[in-house]
């Protein structure tokens, strides 16, 4: 396949200086460079949004969002998704890479040409149709990514893609394609660089917002956090006595009783009601604050 047509991979004349330039130039070069980045993930907002609410379709259905991919999309992927448990206490939201989790630390690019593979990965993912599937690739045809997506749609699952090229295959096989046009990098080819960048804003927008419409958050405060260490355990007290106005040591005693759970805590506080009662009110809206005030007004 000729990849010289792709925008990712093309040479920049201007930067035929690049290692003759000061250390600051460079520097100013690349913030510039990934400023960039940020303004072409605005211009595909409205396909970010679509992509969102398809996403928490199927969650709120008990599906899973999964992020496939190679290279540094994939290790991106991984990031995003290994990010969720601690901060919104979820496992639902998984991410797979070529060449397996060794993939990540250890580079095994050879791996990305295998279309099979991919596809062989995500029935090992047990993807169905209850599952959202965001298949990442700058140049919109690695291999693995291709079929990993294409099995996803067999499979029933909603398909995303998010690539760095226009009119790329990533996008002719998903149900919502997404191409942040960020051209060439700075380093011809090199799309760990403002590409990475795009994409790694784009995950963090689609998790996010999903958590935020799953009832993941009160406000902005972060209730359906894991406190697995001190520094956690500090925020969940800070963000009870945010969401309360409590006093220490009634917070203190309302997150013993809830065994740490900061939303079980909230809701013991806001209406004065015991930590079986909050429990089943949450469990009845789905985990989301907001309905169980609602509910007692």
């Amino acid at each position: 396949m000729d990849l010289a047509h792709l925008l990712t991979e093309q040479h920049r004349p201007e930067l035929a200086d690049l290692d003759l330039r000061t250390t600051g130039d460079l520097v100013g070069l690349m913030v510039s460079d990934h400023k960039h980045a940020l303004d072409a993930v605005a211009k595909v907002a409205p396909e970010i949004e679509s992509a969102i609410e398809a996403v928490v379709d199927r969650m709120r259905s008990g599906g899973r969002l999964l992020y496939v991919g190679a290279g540094t999309a994939g290790r991106l992927g991984l990031l995003d998704a290994a990010e969720c448990p601690p901060t919104f206490n979820t496992d639902r939201v998984v991410g797979f890479l070529a060449g397996g989790e060794e993939a990540f630390l250890v580079s095994k690019e050879a791996v990305e040409d295998d279309e099979s593979q991919g596809a062989a990965d995500t029935d090992l993912q047990g993807v169905s149709e209850h599952d959202a599937v965001v298949g990442l690739a700058a140049s919109g045809r690695t291999p693995y990514t291709l079929g990993a997506v294409k099995r996803a749609s067999e499979l029933g699952a909603v398909t995303i893609g998010i690539s760095c090229n226009p009119d790329s295959q990533l996008s002719s096989v998903v149900d919502h394609p997404i191409e942040v046009i960020v051209g060439p990098e700075v380093i011809a080819g090199s799309t760990r660089l403002k590409a990475g960048t795009a994409q790694k804003v784009i995950l963090n927008i689609i998790s996010t917002i999903a958590m935020v419409r799953l009832g993941k958050t009160f406000g902005n405060l972060m209730v359906d956090l894991r406190a697995t260490n001190e520094k956690l355990r500090d925020r969940a007290k800070r963000i009870v006595a945010q969401a309360t106005g409590a006093d220490a040591e009634s917070i203190s005693a309302a997150l013993a009783q809830a065994e740490g759970d900061v939303k079980v805590a909230v809701l013991m506080l806001l209406q004065g009601i015991d930590v079986e009662a909050a429990r089943a009110d949450l469990e009845r809206e789905n985990g989301i604050i907001r309905n169980t005030l609602k509910d007692r007004a």
